[in-house]
């Protein structure tokens, strides 16, 4: 299943990089893109394990750039 997620108030390409890498590396994630330019991230999970994977994804984006809020898109 593949989410979709809005990094609002992301202001670094280095930190969207540190993102990426760190969401990728996370068991479970199959595919991991940050797009910098849309700030957009995107990963690819079995459906079972999104909930448990946005959670740690949420602690991710906090760590590397506390103001960011993530908003799922539809």
């Amino acid at each position: 299943m593949k989410k979709v997620y809005l990094l609002e108030e992301l202001c670094c390409a280095n930190c969207a990089a540190k993102i990426e890498k760190k969401v990728a590396a996370l068991d479970g994630v199959a595919n991991a893109n940050v797009n910098f330019l849309t700030t957009k991230l995107s990963f690819e999970a079995d459906e079972t394990q999104v909930p448990e994977l946005v959670e740690q994804i949420r602690k991710i984006v906090r760590k590397v750039e506390p103001d960011v809020v993530m908003r799922e898109l539809v």
